[in-house]
């Protein structure tokens, strides 16, 4: 027990300190700053206040559906460049899903700052929801789901210990979602879900690494490409002993 709790002791007394600063949007968007510059890479992305708990009972799976249907395209990069963007400049991306918040993010070289924030506000301010990317990614969750839990021993396991632990909360069912809720949704769902939750006031923006900037001021111009107003959003109030 002494052993355990000096441990505990020396973990908390050796534990990093991360300078950052954070502020406010006049949208609402919270901003993190981190600057570190022992390696020449940077860090841009995006967490949005919305996850499998606020979805309705009878279209669960859209926060999911969400992480990959925003990689769809924007008005300003075609179906399918996303990916080719960001690996022809040297970063990779990738993005996951809670019950509570989903995170999409790209890594580049730090002289790729200005890119990763143009493709992020992109994703906020000017995603493209349609038919076809609506269907396609349908099909590539359906596949996920087989390969990741009906596939697997016990890959059902987590879905019905969810469901007998939470009798009323939204937590009583999957990330993933039902696939037959997503079969019957329709395009104009998939719109309303993206416009209510998908927007500044509902998001953190965070950049971390080495900031090939002269000023403040100039990273300021940038991130204000997020500066578009967004509506109030109500959420639930949930109680985790329901």
């Amino acid at each position: 027990m002494a052993l355990s709790a000096a441990l505990m002791l020396g973990g908390s007394v050796s534990a990093q300190k991360v300078a950052f600063e954070e502020y406010n949007l006049d949208n609402g968007l919270h901003v993190i700053l981190h600057n570190d510059s022992s390696a020449p890479t940077i860090i841009t992305s995006v967490m949005y206040h919305v996850g499998a708990k606020d979805e309705q009972p009878d279209r669960t799976g859209f926060a999911h559906f969400f992480e990959h249907l925003l990689f769809e395209g924007t008005e300003n990069i075609k179906r399918g460049e996303w990916m080719n963007i960001v690996s022809s400049n040297g970063g990779y991306n990738n993005a996951n899903t809670t019950e509570d918040r989903t995170y999409y993010y790209e890594v580049f070289p730090s002289n790729n700052l200005e890119l990763g924030l143009w493709m992020e506000a992109e994703r906020m301010l000017h995603p493209v929801i349609n038919q076809i990317g609506v269907d396609t990614q349908n099909e590539v969750v359906k596949e996920e789901k087989r390969l990741g839990d009906d596939s697997k021993p016990y890959g059902n396991l987590i879905p019905v210990v969810k469901r007998n632990i939470f009798k009323k909360h939204p937590y009583r069912w999957t990330t993933i979602g039902s696939m037959e809720h997503l079969d019957a949704a329709k395009l104009e769902e998939f719109q309303a879900f993206n416009k209510k939750f998908y927007i500044p006031n509902n998001a953190v923006l965070v950049v971390a690494g080495e900031f090939l900037i002269q000023s403040k001021q100039s990273l300021d111009k940038k991130i204000f490409w997020f500066n578009k107003k967004s509506s109030a959003i109500k959420k639930k109030l949930l109680l985790k002993t329901q």
